[in-house]
Formats: structure tokens, C-alpha cells, sequence
């Protein structure tokens, strides 16, 4: 079982209902434009304060949002400011009930791509990447040790629009555990396939780490329901991003279903790839960028005006 410092992990004490929210869009929807044509005209930048809302500080899409304010003249003087998915959420929220100006780092799929009219702005510069992955690490010494997990994991694969009706259910006020059952009653004949060729156990402890954000809540209830169907006893324990990665790569989990790579979690991919097992892709056609309401009238990074 997982016995670590839980100060040093940083392990968040509870979800918030906020961070539970969910339903998605897929990886095609709000990314869509038809070209820069807004240019700020209205001057939302100043309303904003030059501030780009962001989440967890060290998240991928934070990196990546504090590297476009340097690579994009027209965003000088501007910050990212650092919280939680939950409170990018709700400030996302409040701004479009008030049809307010904002921009977020936003990630796909996620679920308030289904609940609002939303866009990503568009990136000249690549500064944001293309497409993603979602795909499974776990820890060296793991098909040895319980290969019937590890295969599980291994054959673990599934589709936004899986994991948009996971987040769906739990947005409309299901509990992670049942939303998860309910869509693997409902899919048997793909859990049937994460499952083809193994066994079932008696009691076998697994535990995975997962990073608060409702995809990442979604599939991994969902992996962890369907080894409990197996036999297993799982745990699964919610960590901040850089403890995520170390918790697997040091041998003191299981593994995880929530990499976002080639680019979220490319550097702590990087540093720690040599002491894990990357076993692929469980999800395709990821993306992160800035997103902003599609009431705003800018289509582009480039359209926003540099701090005065």
C-alpha cells in the first residue's frame, strides 16, 4: 500500500464538488475558428487585469500559458494566475453568468466544453503543441509481481466520448463509484477486452494515483472499479502532479491512468522515464490550450493587447 510522507505528496485532503463536475466536450469541439478577426476591440484584455486564470501550479498547461506571456510580445506584462481546476472552474462560471471577459488554460476532454459555448484561441506559434495522449505508466516490476493488474492496465483504452459520459453522470450529481459502474454495465463488451486473458484474484492490494482533474477522476474510477470486479483490493489516492509521477517511478504504487504526453507532463516524463513502464496511450485526441467564451470577440492568442 501507499505509505508516503502525505505532506511531502501534497495529497489534497477531499474533492470538491467543483473539481467532481462533469461531462466533456471532445477533443474537436471549441477548437474550431475562423480566423483572427476580434483583435481585442473592445479592449478585454485591461477588463481581465492581463491575467490568464490557470490552474495547479506546475500543470502542463500552466508551463505552457507562462511560456506563451514570453514567446508572445502582445501578452508582456500579463500573468498566469495559479489555483485549482475547481476554482478555474468556477471562474469560468461566474464570468459567463455575468458575460464577463476571461481566459483559462483548458484541456480537453473536460467537461465544461459540454456545459458552456466555449473556443480555444488559436496559436500561431505552437507554443500550446497538437494533440495529446492520455496513456498508462506504471511502476518497474509490476507484470511480475501482479500480472493480472498489469495486463488490466495494459488493456486499458477508451474514448472522450467514454469519458465524457462517465463525467456526465457525475456532474449531474452520481457518485464517482456508481457513475463508473454504470458505464461499465453498459460497456461490458470493451471491459471484456481490458480484461481478455487474465484472472481473477482474491484480495490482491493495488493502488493507483491519479491528478484532480475530472477526466482523471473518470477514468480512474472506472479502471479501479473494474479491477475490483477481478478480485483486487484497490485504492486510489488523488496527488498533485510532480508527487503523481514520483509516487510511480519510485515503486510505490501501481501506476496511473492520467500522463497527459507529449506535452502536460513531458518534463516530468522526462524525469522520470527511466524508473517507470510507459504501457501507451489510453485515450487519443487530447488537447490544451487557452480557452475563453465564444461570446468573446477574439479568435486568436495574437488578438490580445499587451499590459499598459
Amino acid at each position: 500500500m501507499f505509505n508516503l510522507n502525505l505532506k511531502r505528496l501534497g495529497i489534497a485532503a477531499g474533492l470538491s464538488l467543483t473539481l467532481v463536475a462533469a461531462g466533456c466536450g471532445s477533443s474537436d469541439e471549441g477548437s474550431e475558428s475562423s480566423g483572427s478577426e476580434g483583435g481585442d476591440s473592445t479592449n478585454y484584455s485591461e477588463e481581465m487585469n492581463y491575467e490568464i486564470t490557470g490552474i495547479e501550479a506546475g500543470a502542463g498547461v500552466v508551463k505552457a500559458a507562462q511560456t506563451a506571456t514570453e514567446e508572445y510580445e502582445n501578452l508582456a506584462g500579463w500573468e498566469v494566475a495559479t489555483s485549482s481546476s475547481g476554482a478555474m472552474a468556477t471562474a469560468l462560471g461566474e464570468a459567463i453568468e455575468n458575460e464577463e471577459p476571461i481566459v483559462v488554460t483548458g484541456w480537453t476532454p473536460h467537461w465544461k466544453f459540454a456545459k458552456y459555448d466555449l473556443k480555444y484561441l488559436e496559436d500561431p506559434k505552437e507554443v500550446f503543441g497538437g494533440e495529446e495522449q492520455i496513456k498508462t505508466m506504471v511502476r518497474k516490476g509490476l507484470e511480475g509481481d501482479k500480472p493480472n493488474a498489469y495486463k488490466i492496465l495494459d488493456q486499458f483504452n477508451w474514448t472522450a466520448k467514454d469519458m465524457e459520459t462517465v463525467m456526465l453522470d457525475i456532474n449531474e450529481g452520481t457518485s464517482e463509484q456508481e457513475a463508473a459502474k454504470k458505464w461499465i454495465e453498459n460497456n461490458q463488451d470493451k471491459v471484456d477486452e481490458w480484461t481478455k486473458g487474465t484472472e481473477k484474484v482474491e484480495g490482491t492490494e493495488v493502488e493507483l494515483v491519479y491528478v484532480n482533474w475530472d477526466s482523471e477522476i473518470a477514468s480512474t474510477n472506472v479502471v479501479a472499479e473494474v479491477l475490483k470486479q477481478q478480485g483486487f483490493e484497490v485504492t486510489i489516492t488523488p496527488l498533485d502532479n510532480g508527487p503523481m509521477w514520483e509516487a510511480v517511478a519510485e515503486g510505490e504504487v501501481a501506476g496511473m491512468v492520467a500522463a497527459w504526453l507529449p506535452g502536460t507532463h513531458g518534463d516530468l516524463y522526462e524525469q522520470h522515464k527511466d524508473n517507470l513502464e510507459d504501457l501507451g496511450a489510453n485515450l487519443e485526441g487530447a488537447k490544451i490550450g487557452l480557452v475563453v467564451p465564444k461570446y468573446m470577440d477574439v479568435e486568436s492568442i495574437e488578438d490580445l493587447k499587451p499590459a499598459e
